[in-house]
Parts: structure tokens; sequence; C-alpha cells
């Protein structure tokens, strides 16, 4: 696990993620062209999930779905 902190809403936290989560998260964040805390406070702007670790690792999951199924529907 690594840690890392951030400035959100004006407070600041502390997000412990696997490196391979932050390295998915630096991705997201460069193909979006946001900042990796830009891309941090979106999620914890809209999450669903009680924790904020939790509804980082629930995007980044979704998005590579995402990703996943565009090759799919494009052959359609």
């Amino acid at each position: 696990m690594q840690k890392r902190s951030f400035s959100i809403a004006g407070h600041r936290t502390s997000i412990a993620l696997e490196p391979e989560f932050w390295l998915a998260l630096e991705e997201i964040a460069s193909v979006r062209g946001l900042s990796l805390a830009g891309l941090v406070r979106e999620i914890d702007e809209t999450r669903e999930a009680a924790n904020l670790s939790s509804a980082i690792r629930l995007s980044i999951l979704a998005w590579y779905r995402a990703r996943a199924v565009e090759p799919i529907e494009k052959a359609d």
C-alpha cells in the first residue's frame, strides 16, 4: 500500500492504495487532462461509496470496464 495526501474540499486527507491503483489513477488523469488531485476531487464529489479509497478503486474499475467494451461495440 502507498499513502498519498491531498487537499479535498478544504481539508487534507490521506488515501492508501496499492501501487497498481495509483498507476491506473495517474493514467486516467493524464488521458482526461486532469491533475491527480483534480481526478480524486471529482471522484470524491460524485462517489456513492462511503470510503474514498473504495470509491477510487470502483471508479478505476468502471473506467477500464468501459474501455474494454468499446472494441466490441465498434465491431457491431
